[in-house]
């Protein structure tokens, strides 16, 4: 590999590839701020069916749509193969057989190309798709909500990470599905109960799970249980469940905790900024609270549009970036690691 293709000539632009739950996606961006193209093959009708995601079939889907996911980004980046600096990929966390997939054709093509691999972490990804949005200010907070993860993140500074808390059981996005399934709403199910919520006149009040006072954790299995308590006793009495006051009490309790928790660590940790990442920073409910409690206490918030929320390769190549510049590279025997821990991904210095 030649010194100028590894550390680039042109900005750093990256090819990026993501691949770890059920969305096919390649981007191209450039410099870590600049998307040139970022296309994403959902594969939602595939899993609707199944109530979920089948991780054999993703990784099935993903084998017939990479090829031509790569070529198309960088057709429309108005590039050319010869332009790309480094091919960037999931490495982790996420279904093992769907990392396996882009982990396979990132090597294959980094090799061909004779640039370098930056195999990437999944919410690091998440949380730099705020860099393609706006400025990131240190010290920041990030709250990461999805499918399968709920944490707080400090960020002391470019490219660290300090997981300060996390889910004990569900994630928040697993746990809106959870409570749209037993409210009958087919997958994915957040969207719905949103709506849903954000449409309701009564609210059927529920618990908030607090946990120790100083605790930044995060526990939503017990409002599930709640929520299908409610359902059983309206059952029992032979009634149908009031569908939109329960989905209000079940967002407005979700929300109440994520909010309270992110404010109060932004204060400990002097954050100048407050960052919302993952797939449920698409719910209006969240993203319309969080907003107006910042907006009170003078506290700047950044939020990625509802396109650069959910699962994408553009985010992989902002975070990419990070190591881009200091030239951390990933070797090609790498493998996929689906439990590949945020705090160790962190740049070295």
């Amino acid at each position: 590999m030649t010194a100028a293709r590894t550390r680039g000539s042109g900005g750093g632009v990256i090819l990026a590839i993501e691949t770890s739950c059920d969305e096919t996606s390649a981007a191209v961006v450039r410099g870590g701020k600049e998307v040139l193209s970022n296309l994403v093959s959902s594969q939602v009708e595939t899993h609707r069916r199944f109530g979920g995601v089948v991780p054999e079939i993703a990784s099935r889907k993903h084998v017939e749509s990479i090829t031509l996911m790569m070529e198309q980004a960088v057709a429309e980046s108005g590039l050319s193969l010869k332009d790309v600096d480094a091919v960037a990929v999931t490495q982790g966390p996420g279904l093992v057989g769907s990392l396996l997939v882009g982990l396979a054709a990132a090597k294959a093509l980094a090799l061909a190309l004779d640039v370098p691999l930056i195999g990437t972490h999944h919410i690091a990804g998440h949380i730099y798709a705020n860099r393609l949005i706006g400025e990131m200010l240190y010290p920041a907070v990030a709250l990461v909500v999805s499918g399968g993860h709920t944490e707080l993140v400090v960020l002391e500074r470019e490219g660290s990470f300090r997981i300060i808390g996390r889910t004990r059981d569900d994630a928040v996005g697993e746990a809106y599905d959870k409570v749209a399934r037993a409210l009958n709403f087919p997958y994915p199910g957040g969207p719905h109960i949103d709506r849903l919520a954000m449409e309701a006149d009564d609210v059927n009040e529920l618990p908030r799970a607090w946990l120790e006072p100083e605790s930044y954790d995060f526990s939503f299995s017990g409002l599930k249980s709640a929520v299908l308590a409610e359902i059983n006793k309206a059952r029992m009495k032979g009634e149908p469940p009031m569908r939109p006051a329960l989905a209000r009490g079940f967002q407005e309790s979700v929300i109440d905790v994520l909010v309270t928790k992110a404010l109060r660590a932004a204060e400990e940790f002097g954050a100048r900024q407050l960052l919302l990442c993952g797939g449920v920073a698409a719910n209006r409910g969240l993203r319309g609270t969080l907003t107006a409690a910042c907006e009170a206490r003078g506290l700047p918030l950044l939020i990625p549009p509802l396109s650069l929320c959910t699962d994408n390769a553009a985010m992989i190549g902002a975070a990419a970036h990070l190591k881009w510049v200091r030239g951390e590279f990933t070797p090609l025997d790498a493998k996929a690691d689906p439990l590949l821990s945020l705090e160790a991904w962190s740049v070295k210095d």
